[in-house]
C-alpha cells in the first residue's frame, strides 16, 4: 500500500506544467481524413463512369454503381476510425460532409440528366442537404447539431435508394426503386425539418444564457 501513496506525493510535488505528458496535437493526415479526400476524388471518377458510353451501358453502369458504393462505405469506415482511434480534426468536421452530399449530389443529378430519374426528386434532396449544411456551419459558434438516428437512416435509404437507380436492373424492379427512392424523400424532409427545430433551440438555449 506504500506504493500508491508515493505515487500520489510525487503527483502532489508535480509543478505546474512538468512531469505531465504535452497534449499531442492530431495530425492532420490520418487515415480518417485520407478516406475522406479519397471519397471527395472518387466523385469526379464516379460521374465519368455514370456517363460514359451515353450513360446506359449496362457495363459501365455497374462500373458507376462500384464506385458509388465504395466511396458510400468509405464514409462510413472514416467516422467509425475518427471516433475509435481519436483521429478528429477540424478538417475532418468540415470535408466528412462536404464529400457526402457531393457524392449525392452528383449521384442524383447525373440520374436527372439522364433522364432516370425525376428532377423534382432531386431538387427536394439539394436543397435540403446543402441548407441544413449551411445551416450547420452557422450556428456552429454556438455549438454542433449531432447527427441522429434519423439523419443516419435518410442517407442510408438514400445511398440504398441511389445505388438501384444506378444498377441496370430489369424493369419490374422500378416500383421497388421509385418507393425506396420515395421513402428517402419522405425522410429527408422530415429529418431536415428536426435540424431546423434543433438549431433554432440552440440559437434560443444561447441567448437565454447570455441573458
Amino acid at each position: 500500500m506504500s506504493a500508491p501513496r508515493r505515487d500520489v506525493a510525487a503527483a502532489a510535488d508535480t509543478r505546474p506544467g512538468e512531469g505531465v505528458a504535452p497534449h499531442t496535437p492530431v495530425p492532420l493526415v490520418n487515415i480518417a481524413n485520407i478516406l475522406t479526400v479519397l471519397r471527395i476524388v472518387l466523385v469526379p471518377v464516379f460521374l465519368v463512369a455514370l456517363f460514359a458510353d451515353g450513360g446506359h451501358s449496362t457495363v459501365w453502369r455497374i462500373v458507376a454503381a462500384s464506385i458509388f458504393a465504395i466511396a458510400a462505405v468509405t464514409d462510413r469506415i472514416d467516422g467509425q476510425l475518427a471516433r475509435k482511434h481519436g483521429l478528429v480534426t477540424d478538417f475532418g468536421k468540415m470535408a466528412d460532409p462536404i464529400a457526402d452530399k457531393a457524392l449525392i449530389g452528383a449521384a442524383l443529378v447525373g440520374l436527372s440528366m439522364l433522364g432516370d430519374l425525376s428532377w423534382w426528386v432531386t431538387g427536394i434532396i439539394a436543397a435540403r442537404e446543402l441548407g441544413i449544411t449551411l445551416m450547420r456551419f452557422a450556428v456552429l459558434r454556438h455549438g454542433v447539431i449531432p447527427a441522429g438516428r434519423g439523419g443516419k437512416l435518410k442517407t442510408l435509404v438514400q445511398t440504398l435508394a441511389i445505388g438501384l437507380y444506378l444498377i441496370p436492373l430489369p424493369d419490374g424492379f422500378a416500383p421497388f426503386s421509385a418507393t425506396l427512392m420515395g421513402i428517402a424523400v419522405v425522410l429527408t424532409v422530415a429529418t431536415g425539418l428536426d435540424y431546423v427545430v434543433q438549431a433554432v433551440r440552440l440559437r434560443a438555449g444561447v441567448r437565454r444564457a447570455g441573458a
